[in-house]
């Protein structure tokens, strides 16, 4: 009899023993998958973490040389240059032109009126070398020139001339500023663009440093 009740005695503390074992299993991996979840919780989501896709800063091109080699007959380039003039509301000045010599001349164009925008456009044409007047319009006039180098080269230059109606007291008068080279640029780009076909400012990105 004794021997029996040792044998279930020793049954039940077996029997025990490996249920405590099972149960600290199932909390040891309980315990694993809280921590797996918190480390997933606790982190920044997706929407607004940053994500670099690779996008860079946009190409910035160097201005043109002026004078401007081209490769054109020296008549053809100089109608070219009038089609360009007149695409962009350029009006040739008859008069003081002398295309027999390549040289093209633009009559006054006015590029801002009133005190905010002719301001602020002379800034941008023009570099402002004294205080600030009570500017009222602005405009520009181009003198370009076409030098044959070969049969089918030439060298284009591009000058600008820029002017600032300037209020002073009871007086108004038309003051030449020098040229930050904005307008000579811009009109040969157009050249450029209308000899070649190539477009001189494609969109472009490049990767940051």
């Amino acid at each position: 009899m004794r021997y029996f009740c040792g044998i279930f005695i020793w049954a039940v503390f077996a029997a025990s023993a490996a249920s405590a074992s099972a149960q600290k299993g199932v909390d040891s991996q309980t315990q694993t998958i809280k921590e797996d979840a918190n480390k997933t919780t606790s982190r920044t989501s997706d929407a607004s973490r940053s994500f670099d896709w690779g996008k860079g800063k946009t190409r910035v091109r160097e201005r043109l040389p002026n004078p401007y080699q081209m490769n054109s007959r020296r008549d053809v380039l100089l109608e070219t240059i009038k089609e360009v003039l007149a695409e962009n509301k350029l009006v040739m000045d008859e008069a003081s032109s002398r295309l027999s010599e390549g040289i093209i001349v633009t009559q006054p164009y006015v590029f801002g009126r009133g005190p905010v925008i002719a301001s602020s456009e002379l800034k941008r044409y023009g570099i402002i070398e004294f205080a600030d007047t009570a500017w009222s319009r602005g405009q520009y006039s181009l003198t370009i020139e076409v030098q044959s180098i070969d049969g089918i080269k030439n060298n284009v230059s591009v000058n600008a001339k820029i002017e600032g109606r300037s209020g002073r007291g009871l007086t108004t008068e038309w003051v030449t500023v020098a040229s930050s080279g904005v307008v000579e640029e811009e009109f040969l780009v157009k050249l450029v663009e209308r000899v070649t076909g190539v477009v001189m400012d494609p969109s472009q990105k490049v990767e940051q440093p």
